[in-house]
């Protein structure tokens, strides 16, 4: 068997490991116990789901940058401190005019996982939810609220940029690294211009 192949199937096998470990977890968080009953069920049941409802494994890039993992949850954190006091001034200004736009947003990456955190990361910034990710096309569509000219638009997907950029620089490959900060450079040039 060829080396690389050896190594897509130990990627794929510790990936569902991983998927087990963690319904197991999961399992046993949600029963409220680590009883052997509840493990023994878990490891069923988390087994029972893996197979049955068989996902591709998620290629990882086997490479993690602890300080921009820290650097994203921080700015995820004040993105969320942020956009919650602006909804909330929203809500309570007399003189809001609604301004609301779904906006397709051309990711950088190809990666499953970038996008697929990306996606959860803008969600959960209050005003912004996915509604669609084209994953052939790396196009993420975002529901946005209080936009109301191209100049917003464009601040906003530069914002989904920015995070994406944040996860790549925190837990993408070295190519997708290279990727989004030429990417990032040529969209400074053109801001610059």
């Amino acid at each position: 068997m060829p080396h690389q192949t050896r190594d897509k199937h130990r990627l794929a096998g510790l990936s569902q490991g991983l998927l087990a470990l963690g319904l197991l977890l999961l399992w046993c968080l949600l029963w409220g116990s680590f009883t052997p009953l509840t493990i023994i069920t878990g490891i069923l049941v988390s087994l029972g789901v893996s197979f049955t409802f068989y996902l591709p494994g998620v290629e990882l890039s086997g490479r993690v940058n602890p300080w921009r993992v820290i650097v994203f949850f921080v700015v995820l954190g004040w993105d969320i401190l942020r956009a919650s006091i602006q909804i909330a001034w929203l809500a309570f200004a007399p003189s809001f005019k609604p301004g609301n736009a779904i906006v397709g947003i051309p990711l950088n990456t190809r990666s499953d996982l970038i996008m697929s955190w990306t996606s959860t990361a803008i969600s959960i910034v209050p005003g912004s939810i996915v509604v669609d990710l084209d994953r052939s096309g790396s196009i993420l569509y975002v529901h946005v609220i209080d936009v109301h000219s191209e100049e917003d638009i464009q601040r906003f997907i530069q914002e989904v940029l920015d995070t994406e950029r944040r996860l790549v620089l925190a837990i993408g490959s070295k190519a997708e690294v290279v990727r989004v900060n030429e990417q990032h450079a040529l969209a400074r040039g053109r801001k610059n211009r």
